[in-house]
């Protein structure tokens, strides 16, 4: 009679430690940003106890500067749930591409899972997992990506908050990001068909930087997503009757 050994702590295995040492090349971005956040809360008159309690529970930059103003305001709340659901409709799709990976997971660890999703960390996991379809090292990569975004993100942006009238606006932390950003999408470029989508996508974001609500974000990820998917769809076409001939 064989006895099961218990397994490893998540932590130890090899994945999460490639996921967060992957993850660490960005760590730089997401602090800018995350202190960016951090001061616009702490400058917001709100009391710092709720805007730490709006870091840690909502945990997405661009939907808080999306509703900080909303909220100064007075606005409605359902106005400041429609800002933030609009701009947060990119993780819709990131779910979505998501669900072959870790749609057979139990309810409940999907749902801690859906907290601590993050645009780079979407990226940086579907490069190291393009195949849709589900292995055990997926996981520990994940939380070890996530994690370390998690602290990257949420130090800065506490400390921001009760820092924000010793750092001035003038600094630039907010354009030191989108650098930092900025560098780290264009080395994730593979490829014609990934420049060609990511080429649309910015000039759709450009195009439609007046529309409401941060829409244009939505504009973008629908546009990148649509030139992706037509690109997928006639490369390998055009493709066949190279590899019938041989």
């Amino acid at each position: 009679m064989s006895i099961a050994l218990p397994l490893p702590p998540i932590w130890r295995h090899p994945e999460f430690l490639r996921g967060s040492r992957e993850m660490l090349g960005t760590a730089i971005g997401i602090a800018a940003w995350g202190l960016v956040a951090g001061v616009a809360m702490g400058k917001s008159g709100f009391a710092p106890w709720l805007m730490v309690l709006m870091s840690l529970l909502v945990f997405a930059g661009s939907a808080q500067l999306a509703v900080l103003p909303l909220m100064t305001a007075g606005a409605p709340l359902w106005v400041i749930w429609a800002t933030a659901a609009c701009v947060n409709l990119r993780f819709v799709i990131f779910s979505a591409q998501w669900r072959p990976y870790f749609g057979h997971l139990p309810l409940p660890l999907r749902v801690r899972l859906a907290y601590f999703t993050a645009d780079l960390n979407y990226v940086l996991f579907m490069r190291r997992f393009p195949q849709p379809r589900p292995a055990p090292e997926q996981l520990p990569y994940f939380w070890g990506g996530v994690t370390t975004n998690w602290v990257a993100w949420q130090v800065p942006s506490i400390a921001g908050i009760f820092l924000a009238n010793a750092v001035p606006v003038h600094w630039g932390f907010g354009f030191a990001g989108t650098l930092a950003l900025l560098g780290l999408t264009l080395s994730l470029v593979a490829g014609k068909a990934t420049a060609v989508a990511g080429l649309v996508a910015g000039c759709a974001a450009v195009a439609a930087y007046a529309l409401p609500l941060k829409l244009n974000i939505v504009v973008a990820i629908a546009a990148a997503v649509a030139i992706g998917l037509l690109i997928d769809h006639t490369v390998p076409r055009r493709a066949e009757p190279a590899d019938d001939a041989t």
